[in-house]
């Protein structure tokens, strides 16, 4: 029960801090512990980082309020500098495409519903980016929360699965 608990503990973690690697730490675990049930891995690292996921969602939704100190510095005024200015033109293409997708989502929902899904099993696009993007887009939460649960359960079941077939093969 406690290697299920840290598995919670390191996908919720790597939900919220992009530089830990849930996938790596599977891997790890498993390969170390081959007793430990893959399904049971794979939903711990689900709930964990749909958990961390939520958060990002409803922030952008507007639900919750980033902390004095992250609102601050990213709504503050900045002056025009040429570097700025270099960068705003350099982004302008970008945004204009993310303005037409968030348009498209809220005209298409399933569409939005697709892509999520196929995200939280995949990874493309990216999950942090689409978990943002449903929030923009006011995805329902019980359709964000079964899409990404589904998705990231067959994912990281299949990953935490891997070290025993792997480690099958080698012994026929």
């Amino acid at each position: 029960m406690s290697w299920i608990l840290l598995t919670l503990g390191v996908a919720f973690g790597s939900a919220i801090v992009p530089l830990i690697n849930a996938e790596v730490f599977l891997i790890g675990l498993c390969a170390s512990h081959p007793g430990l049930h893959w399904l049971w891995l794979g939903a711990a690292v689900a709930v964990g980082q749909i958990a961390g996921k939520t958060l990002y969602y409803l922030a952008a939704r507007g639900t919750i309020k980033l902390p004095k100190p992250l609102h601050d510095r990213l709504h503050r005024e900045r002056p025009m500098t040429a570097r700025r200015v270099r960068w705003e033109l350099r982004t302008k293409k970008i945004r204009a495409r993310v303005d037409a997708l968030r348009e498209r989502c809220h005209r298409h929902p399933h569409w939005m519903a697709g892509t999520y899904g196929v995200s939280s099993l995949v990874g493309l696009p990216p999950f942090m980016a689409t978990s943002v993007l449903a929030g923009l887009v006011r995805m329902r939460l019980m359709t964000f929360l079964t899409a990404g649960l589904t998705g990231r359960w067959i994912r990281f079941s299949l990953i935490a699965a891997a070290p025993a077939v792997f480690a099958g093969w080698m012994h026929h």
